[in-house]
């Protein structure tokens, strides 16, 4: 009988190789995926076919059948922010040690992309999903909560995760360092950061923060927030405009610490007296807030320790075990430095 032909407008599929070799479709696949397990001239003969043929593997079929055991999303709103870099990478290094891989899936802090990006990974059929975040879409947390696998929310700590839950107060960080200012005698106070609509963690910051203003019976101002993502630049634009149309300001609570340092570096570039003339905070204790002159007061974040537990978490319930805690609060570091 002659090797069988396949049309030229038809995809070659396995089924078309094994008829080509005259094997079964199990053979040709053994002889793909693991080739040492059939015979060195079954093995030639399967590759002629697939020669003669042009077939091309379907990787991504092979992968949904493993990718329940091996493979675990992790999905973040940026990859260009150095703190979820470091959550994914405490994420990764327990996960690694553990037998998964990552597959990686960026928001831009936009909840339906979120939601495009869940549905997209769970038609992987992974076996967990970690998520950063706790405000989703009503069809994306019911998209999540039947599925029934283990999900952890991370970054923020609250009171009705989805499944399991790591992270941190944002409302009790924003009372903690603004009870620091206050105390550092500070009246006229000011929260900056950037698109706070859709960073909603900064938002919860912001909202602490008016709470201690309103105990003390202190001015309280709507936070200034600006149009396109932080970065150094941009605090340090901040803060010349607020010395220009806030003069009475006297302390500026910054969304993180890429905003703060710019502000400082700003002032050191206009003969600005941090904090003489005005005091700068920040948020997430990045490595180089300690570096600038005046150092930055920050609230230090456990970063790499929130993706390391939340990884913890995850490959205990994949593996059939109920961890100790399902809420895990990392709680955060008041830094108190030169800026304040």
């Amino acid at each position: 009988m002659s090797p069988a032909k396949v049309p030229a407008e038809r995809t070659v599929t396995l089924k078309d190789v094994a008829e080509h070799a005259g094997v079964s479709p199990m053979t040709v696949s053994r002889a793909l995926n693991k080739p040492e397990t059939v015979s060195d001239a079954l093995r030639a003969r399967i590759d002629a076919a697939v020669d003669a043929l042009g077939y091309v593997q379907n990787l991504v079929a092979g992968a949904l059948a493993s990718a329940g055991s091996n493979v675990i999303p992790v999905i973040v709103p940026s990859l260009s922010n150095t703190v979820f870099v470091e959550i994914v990478a405490g994420i990764q290094e327990v996960a690694q040690t553990a037998g998964f891989q990552l597959m990686l899936g960026n928001t831009e802090y936009d909840l339906e992309r979120e939601y495009t990006a869940v549905s997209t990974f769970l038609g992987w059929s992974p076996p967990g999903m970690i998520i950063a975040g706790m405000r989703h879409l009503d069809r994306t947390r019911n998209l999540l909560k039947r599925w029934g696998k283990p999900v952890v929310e991370t970054m923020e700590f609250g009171a009705q995760p989805i499944d399991m839950n790591v992270g941190l107060s944002h409302f009790k960080a924003g009372e903690a360092m603004t009870r620091h200012l206050v105390e550092r005698g500070y009246r006229q106070i000011v929260f900056v950061g950037c698109r706070i609509d859709a960073d909603y963690r900064a938002a919860q910051r912001y909202k602490g923060m008016d709470r201690v203003l309103a105990r003390h019976g202190l001015a309280r101002r709507d936070p200034i927030s600006y149009t396109e993502p932080s970065n150094p630049e941009r605090g340090g634009d901040a803060l010349m405009e607020i010395l220009d149309i806030k003069p009475k300001v006297d302390a500026i609570f910054f969304a993180n610490d890429d905003l703060a340092v710019g502000a400082i570096l700003r002032a050191q570039r206009e003969g600005i007296a941090i904090p003489k003339r005005i005091a700068v905070a920040g948020f997430n204790g990045l490595p180089f807030a300690s570096l600038v002159t005046p150092a930055l007061t920050t609230i230090m974040s456990p970063r790499h320790e929130i993706g390391r537990i939340a990884a913890q978490q995850l490959i205990e319930r994949i593996s059939g075990r109920t961890p100790a805690r399902r809420r895990v609060d990392v709680s955060f570091e008041l830094q108190v430095r030169e800026s304040t």
